[in-house]
């Protein structure tokens, strides 16, 4: 996560000056929230595509409390640009790989929710955490139904950003991102937290609360046991089989 530094955005434009405020406001509500304690979490927004470049929350600072200041633009690599005096996260290179890997992406959002964390350990050798039949999925961009599943990849943690973003791009390598219905909306780094993206801050942020949602109601739904409905389907249909002979 990093450690605490001083960071300046040189020459922001008008709208970096706007998406500033709403990315402080995000990290309000979502320290508030149980999902970026400490100095957790990192956030972005696409400031240009040609070059590509991202304004960026600067390394180690407490997202309850980010001042105007506490953000750096960085080019398609990572790296500050523009004479910037701050110290980008680690993590950054993860924004942009993202950024780059879909053209319509217009934002992307790291949390660090309890539920995220144990999930993306648990699951961590099946490769993807399963979610299926919930309607809250409908708020995932191009899902219209309950009746659907969605598998959230998930990637062993390290330090070793380069290879990170080189495994993210690998594996995402025949995905088609900009689908009018993605099968990807996001990812779990193992015990660590949540990536996920939008055209734009306001779909980013909403499908954070939707996974972050959908994650508490897996956990729970494994503590207190799997219904009939999320069991395999030979189980499901062994289950329709004896009710209806007791019914008989």
């Amino acid at each position: 996560m990093g450690s605490h530094a001083t960071a300046t955005l040189q020459h922001p434009a008008d709208t970096s000056a706007d998406a500033i405020d709403r990315l402080r406001a995000i990290g309000r509500e979502f320290h508030g929230r149980g999902w970026s304690l400490g100095t957790s979490s990192n956030y972005s927004v696409v400031a240009s595509r040609d070059p590509l470049e991202l304004i960026i929350t600067a390394s180690g600072l407490d997202k309850s409390a980010l001042g105007r200041d506490d953000f750096v633009r960085v080019d398609a690599a990572g790296n500050v640009c523009d004479g910037g005096r701050g110290r980008a996260s680690a993590e950054t290179l993860l924004h942009c790989t993202m950024a780059a890997l879909d053209p319509t992406v217009g934002a992307v959002l790291h949390t660090h929710s309890q539920w995220a964390t144990l999930l993306s350990g648990l699951d961590l050798a099946r490769g993807s955490v399963r979610i299926a039949g919930y309607e809250m999925l409908k708020g995932l961009a191009g899902i219209t139904t309950h009746e659907t599943a969605v598998e959230v990849p998930i990637f062993a943690n390290t330090q070793d950003m380069t290879a990170l973003a080189t495994d993210v791009r690998r594996r995402f390598a025949d995905v088609d991102l900009t689908a009018a219905r993605p099968t990807v909306h996001g990812f779990l780094l193992s015990r660590h937290g949540l990536y996920t993206w939008g055209r734009d801050l306001a779909e980013a942020r909403r499908h954070v609360e939707i996974f972050e949602f959908l994650f508490e109601a897996v956990a729970r739904e494994r503590m207190f046991g799997t219904p009939a409905s999320a069991a395999p389907r030979s189980q499901a249909g062994h289950w329709q089989q004896q009710q209806q002979q007791q019914q008989q």
